[in-house]
């Protein structure tokens, strides 16, 4: 019992994870992906507390289909940035089971050198059928890295789904990656992924792949010429690089800086993250308002009657969705 007690100090656990505690960092994580209503509480404690030690970090995610080399793309650029002084913490969402929450969390063992780097946090966490595939505690689990001294965050999605808007709204810096091929396959991307992505980063260009990926990197910048760019500061590059031969890592990064100097020096950047707190807040309002309708008796029995109505036909969704925010009332 006392032991419980103590993993539960907010404030002796706030200190310990400023003082960069990897066990600390973990545990908040833990925390703060925990589904107990009283966790949940002291999760919130614990972030508004941290608050004033957040938001010094480059916040950067990254996405692409499977395959195309994201866990290496992270393990290679986190090496890169530790060897320049920087401390990096990787959100990496695994697919789970709908069914019972279950989670391959694979992506760790796919970043060999950053998981053995004293200077690097790796966190796999299981999407737990959230939409898109984020993790639905992402954000808290980002501030609290930034909280323990990570000046990098990476955020590496499925790619699947709606994954690639919902890290676009918590991140600085978007970074889509893409493998090399033209024509056909350049005709089937998601022109919403595009005009998204911060940079497009054409990975594989080595050996018999190297003509192929400059191909497509001109193709690619040819379709952003007739897209909109999500800030008329920073016209998104496309460029080519090789996580496996290391080749184009600094070139990437550099892109990256170049973004945060560009949107500080115009004001986007401060207008960005002002815009993704409040997408937060709203996010966080619609899960609380799902909560309450799961967790409160009354409230869940009257649900599940509502629901029965509609499956037997006898009450639109419509309708039951006008009953259901009654009780909310």
């Amino acid at each position: 019992m006392t032991e419980k007690k103590a993993s539960l100090d907010i404030p002796s656990l706030a200190r310990d994870l400023r003082s960069g505690h990897r066990a600390a960092l973990a545990r908040a994580i833990t925390l703060v992906e925990s589904r107990r209503g009283d966790h949940q509480a002291l999760a919130r404690e614990l972030v508004q507390m941290l608050l004033p030690d957040t938001g010094k970090a480059f916040r950067v995610g990254i996405t692409g289909s499977p395959g195309v080399g994201k866990s290496t793309t992270i393990d290679v650029l986190g090496t890169y940035l530790i060897e320049q002084g920087n401390k990096v913490a990787v959100l990496a969402v695994d697919p789970s089971s709908a069914r019972s929450g279950g989670s391959i969390l694979g992506d760790k063992t796919r970043m060999a050198r950053l998981s053995a780097s004293d200077h690097a946090f790796i966190r796999p966490s299981p999407s737990s059928g959230t939409l898109g595939g984020v993790a639905a505690k992402t954000r808290e689990a980002m501030l609290l890295c930034e909280a323990a001294g990570f000046d990098v965050v990476l955020v590496e999605t499925v790619g699947i789904g709606q994954s690639e808007t919902a890290v676009c709204d918590m991140t600085d810096f978007f970074l889509a990656l893409m493998l090399p091929g033209g024509g056909d396959e350049l005709q089937g991307i998601k022109k919403g992924l595009v005009e998204l992505a911060d940079m497009i980063a054409i990975n594989k260009a080595d050996g018999d792949n190297l003509k192929r990926a400059n191909i497509t990197a001109a193709d690619y910048r040819g379709a952003l010429h007739i897209l909109a760019p999500r800030s008329e500061h920073w016209h998104p590059p496309v460029l080519t690089y090789s996580a496996l031969a290391g080749t184009g890592i600094a070139e990437l990064w550099q892109k990256v800086l170049d973004h945060r100097k560009a949107m500080n020096a115009s004001g986007d950047f401060a207008a960005r993250r002002r815009e993704q707190q409040v997408k937060w807040m709203w996010s966080m309002l619609e899960q609380r308002m799902l909560a309450r309708l799961r967790s409160e008796a009354s409230v869940r029995s009257r649900v599940r009657k509502i629901e029965a109505e509609v499956a037997d036909g006898h009450l639109t969704p419509a309708l039951a969705a006008e009953q259901i925010l009654e009780l909310l009332k």
